[in-house]
């Protein structure tokens, strides 16, 4: 098979090759997908770098992807096979991801993919909605809430809002870059929208809840954005973060104990088994009605990941990259 991998960390340039593999064969409980589409996130840059371990001396990386199942190993029903499926977690704690010409994982992880959805789209569901769903639904509901989802135009905000609004949010406001990125976060539902750029954020959200603040704050980057949370998060509201740019994060103690606030940090990796579930429920259900919209920011052939990975790393893309193998 075609396969891009990796035996050291480092840049893209320097380290990613584009080859020929021999094929998986699944095993017990496994199924083999021909890939049809390799979603490419920023945990999957960050680990080429060397943000955790290197899980074996060869790593195709990218944990998202879609395509066909076309074996079975031993206990996995025959009746699999030809099944459109989308991918969670393909790389996660594996050598072998999906930016290749097939995969072989556990049968659970290869979910059935709604007939009306792509491949392409069926790539951006593991990571990007898996935790934009986590993110409104962890705690308590997301009824009746003011939320702010941080960084509005990326894939996970992007789902993260729309989500919001079907879960019963009262309103959503995002923050964002640049106007492009503002048009695109306001196509996601968002009722407000702040360029955090020209936009002092603080006053924008006194101005935009009349003082109440922030019920439920989705953070993208904890280091960057906590010093923020004492001057826009509601008494008793709660920062969910899935993401930081570094690795430390400082809080000023006093204001926020004041506010009674609550910080919640995930990995969708590591999500509860209960909690994915409910996510995979929902998303199958909202996309059999057609009513999630994906964005896809660039699809580029598999020979081609090096670009996808720096376009990624470098944040050029509005909407998810995917490559196909």
């Amino acid at each position: 098979m075609q396969a891009v991998w990796y035996e050291r960390n480092g840049p893209a340039r320097e380290v990613l090759q584009f080859g020929e593999m021999p094929d998986p064969e699944p095993g017990q409980g496994e199924v083999r997908v021909r890939v049809h589409a390799s979603g490419v996130n920023p945990s999957d840059w960050k680990t080429r770098l060397g943000s955790r371990p290197m899980v074996g001396p060869r790593v195709i990386p990218h944990s998202d992807g879609a395509g066909v199942i076309d074996r079975v190993g031993a206990g996995v029903d025959p009746a699999r096979i030809g099944e459109r499926v989308w991918i969670w977690s393909g790389q996660w704690k594996r050598a072998f991801g999906t930016a290749a010409t097939y995969i072989a994982l556990p049968s659970e992880q290869a979910v059935k993919l709604p007939d009306a959805i792509s491949f392409e789209v069926g790539a951006c569901l593991g990571i990007p909605a898996l935790t934009a769903h986590r993110t409104i639904t962890t705690e308590c509901s997301p009824e009746g809430q003011i939320i702010l989802v941080a960084g509005g135009a990326g894939a996970v905000g992007h789902c993260a809002i729309q989500i919001a609004k079907l879960l019963g949010a009262a309103q959503v406001i995002t923050t964002v870059s640049s106007s492009e990125k503002a048009e695109h976060a306001r196509a996601a539902g968002a009722d407000e929208v702040i360029n955090y750029q020209t936009e002092s954020v603080p006053d924008r959200v006194r101005e935009i809840t009349g003082g109440h603040g922030i019920d439920r704050v989705v953070e993208v980057d904890m280091a960057g954005n906590a010093s923020l949370l004492p001057k826009i998060v509601a008494i008793n509201g709660l920062c969910v973060a899935y993401g930081s740019n570094t690795p430390q994060v400082t809080f000023e103690f006093g204001p926020m104990i004041l506010s009674g606030a609550a910080v919640r940090f995930f990995i969708d990796y590591e999500l509860p088994p209960e909690a994915r579930s409910r996510g995979i429920r929902d998303l199958t259900r909202w996309m059999n009605e057609e009513r999630l919209q994906h964005a896809i920011g660039a699809i580029l052939p598999l020979d081609q990941t090096i670009e996808a990975h720096e376009r990624v790393e470098q944040g050029t893309v509005i909407g998810n990259l995917v490559v196909i193998p």
